[in-house]
């Protein structure tokens, strides 16, 4: 049942990214059965990650549609989300869309610097970043000097 459980809250889409779901970003953490009511942990991606309230409801209204009406969503801090939990299905979601996936093992060093994000549309590595945030507060924006097109790319921490 928890393995149910799991790929419904899973299956739940990011609602500033639509193409990834919890489960891609990481951003699930645990699922468990506890005096027959679920409780499903997620942690953001940023503290204040305005998405979070949403993600909650979504999981509670999934699970309920699946037949489990009693549902607990805990926004769990510690220890910080990480790039590194995201899947690889995940970063090539991410790239298909248009955004620059974090280097996989950039984790928390790479918020000290990012030496190379590749073009997610024509895959040069000669870019340059505009601006440290970008659509959200997650991502910040890039261009690429080859094909010129601007590009969010999703920051390693």
């Amino acid at each position: 049942m928890c393995a149910e459980v799991q790929r419904i809250a899973g299956d739940v889409v990011d609602p500033e990214i639509p193409v990834l779901t919890i489960a891609d970003l990481g951003v699930l953490r645990d699922v468990r059965i506890v005096d027959g009511r679920v409780e499903v942990d997620i942690t953001p991606t940023y503290s204040g990650c305005p998405a979070m309230n949403m993600i909650g409801v979504e999981i509670e209204l999934a699970l309920a549609k699946a037949g489990f009406p009693e549902v607990r969503v805990n926004t769990v801090l510690s220890p910080a989300w990480s790039t590194d939990w995201m899947s690889e299905e995940g970063r090539r979601k991410l790239k298909d869309y248009g955004i620059a996936p974090p280097r996989k093992g950039g984790g928390r060093r790479a918020l000290f610097g990012v030496e190379e994000v590749a073009c997610p549309q024509c895959g040069s590595t000669d870019t340059g970043e505009i601006a440290p945030f970008g659509s959200t507060s997650c991502k910040s924006l890039w261009r690429c000097n080859a094909c010129r097109e601007p590009f969010d790319y999703f920051k390693c921490h």
